[in-house]
């Protein structure tokens, strides 16, 4: 009869076999990407449109007040609408703006601002930097963050 005793249990090696066990399963997936920064409740003065800058002391901002509610200054006059914003995707939609006099520099700045928002397709937040890439336009909307 074999008397040799068992071979003890060994509890260290149990958390290095979990280990490479979990690293296994995870090899074959994709790496997922970050989720966009949420913009409720932010507040950004336009920089850049596009390739141009904007006018110096420009008054141009966008607001996220609210969940699919944008609102801001296109240079001369304020405007308002609602806000599609899924996984980095942003559209704008029903938009309105009030009607003060605006002219020369202004009045193109605002028409050119207004109208890229209507044609957004993605945005992406960089620190205190937010771009809206438009459709039909080779470089995005540039904002600094104001608030918060």
């Amino acid at each position: 009869m074999n008397t040799a005793p068992l071979p003890l249990f060994r509890p260290l090696a149990w958390p290095g076999l979990l280990l490479a066990v979990s690293l296994a399963a995870c090899a074959g997936q994709p790496a997922t990407a970050p989720a966009p920064a949420s913009l409720t409740g932010t507040e950004w003065r336009l920089e850049a449109l596009g390739d141009s800058a904007v006018m110096e002391r420009s008054q141009a901002t966008l607001a996220f007040p609210e969940t699919g509610q944008v609102a801001g200054n296109g240079s001369c006059n304020r405007f308002f609408g609602s806000v599609r914003i899924t996984q980095g995707q942003i559209g704008f939609d029903q938009m309105g703006s009030t009607k003060m006099a605006c002219m020369g520099p202004a009045n193109e700045q605002e028409a050119r601002y207004l109208a890229a928002l209507q044609k957004a397709e993605r945005y992406e937040v960089q620190g205190r930097t937010l771009l809206i890439h438009v459709q039909g336009m080779a470089q995005p909307l540039r904002f600094v963050q104001t608030r918060p």
